[in-house]
C-alpha cells in the first residue's frame, strides 16, 4: 500500500539569542524500511536502532545480526527467502547434530530402563526419598544422565529465540513469497473473507507443523515419568494454538 501523508516531529531545548546573534541547527533523518544493512550504512551507530529492537545481552544481539546476515547470504544464492529459511534450518540442525544425537542415545538408554524404573516406583511408592536414591543409582550403573536429553533443547533455545526475533522483525521478509505464501512476514490467510471460519483465513503451515510434531513424537524414544509423557502428547496442539497466527517465516522454520 502507499501512504498519502507522513509526519514527524522533533523538539530542541530553548535558546535565548542576543541582539544581532544568529544560531543554526542541522539535523539528519532517515525515511525508509527498518533494515539493518541500510541503517548501519548511515554510520554514527545508526544500526543500533535495530539492535535495540533485539533487546538482550551483547552475544544475543550478535547472534541476531549473524543469523540475519546468513539468511540474506542464502537468499542471494537461492533468490528466495522461503528456500533460504529451509537451508538455514538445515544448517542449524547440522551444527547441533552432535548434541541432538547424544541426547537421543541417552533417551534410548532410559527407555530400556523403564521396566526396572516402573518396578521401583511400584515397590517404593510410599518412600519418595528412597525411590529417588534407587533411581539415581540405577542411572549411574547404566551410564545414563537423566538431564542429557534436555541439554540439546537448552543449548538450541538461544538460537531459536534469536531466530524468532529475526524472522519476526526482519523487513526483508515483507512481501517475500514462497510457494502459495504471498508474504512470509504475515500468516498465510488463505481464502480470507470466503471461509466463515477461521476469521483471518486458513493457515496451512501451522497444521503441517502440528502433523510433523506428532510424527516426530512417535518416532522419538519415550522416557521419563508416564504423566510427563501424557502432557507432552498435548504439546503439538499447544504449539498449533501459539503459532497459528504467527508469521509464515517463523512457522516454516519451526
Amino acid at each position: 500500500f502507499t501512504l498519502s501523508r507522513v509526519s514527524v516531529g522533533i523538539g530542541f531545548p530553548a535558546r535565548i539569542l542576543q541582539p544581532g546573534e544568529s544560531f543554526e541547527r542541522t539535523t539528519r533523518y532517515y525515511v525508509g524500511p527498518k533494515k539493518y544493512s541500510n541503517l548501519k550504512a548511515l554510520g554514527n551507530k545508526q544500526g543500533h536502532i535495530m539492535l535495540r529492537a533485539w533487546r538482550g545481552w551483547g552475544w544475543w544481539r550478535s547472534a541476531c545480526v549473524g543469523l540475519l546476515w546468513l539468511l540474506n547470504i542464502l537468499q542471494l544464492v537461492t533468490r528466495n527467502y522461503g528456500i533460504a529459511i529451509i537451508l538455514l534450518t538445515i544448517i542449524v540442525k547440522i551444527v547441533f547434530w552432535p548434541l541432538t544425537h547424544k541426547g537421543t542415545e541417552n533417551m534410548k538408554k532410559m527407555q530400556k530402563l523403564q521396566p526396572q524404573l516402573s518396578k521401583l516406583r511400584e515397590k517404593l511408592k510410599d518412600n519418595p526419598k528412597k525411590l529417588q536414591e534407587k533411581q539415581m543409582l540405577l542411572y549411574r550403573e547404566n551410564g545414563v544422565n537423566p538431564l542429557a536429553g534436555c541439554l540439546p533443547m537448552f543449548v538450541q533455545m538461544p538460537v531459536f529465540i534469536a531466530l524468532f526475533t529475526v524472522l519476526r522483525s526482519a523487513v526483508e521478509l515483507r512481501f517475500a513469497s514462497f510457494l502459495w505464501i504471498a508474504d512470509l512476514s504475515e500468516p498465510e490467510g488463505l481464502l480470507a473473507g470466503v471461509l466463515p471460519f477461521p476469521a483471518g483465513g486458513l493457515n496451512i503451515l501451522p497444521l503441517a507443523m502440528t502433523g510433523t510434531m506428532i510424527l516426530q513424537q512417535r518416532l522419538t524414544p519415550s522416557a521419563g515419568d508416564p504423566q510427563q509423557q501424557k502432557m507432552m502428547q498435548f504439546m503439538p496442539l499447544m504449539m498449533l494454538f501459539i503459532f497459528y497466527n504467527m508469521a509464515s517465516a517463523l512457522v516454516l522454520y519451526w
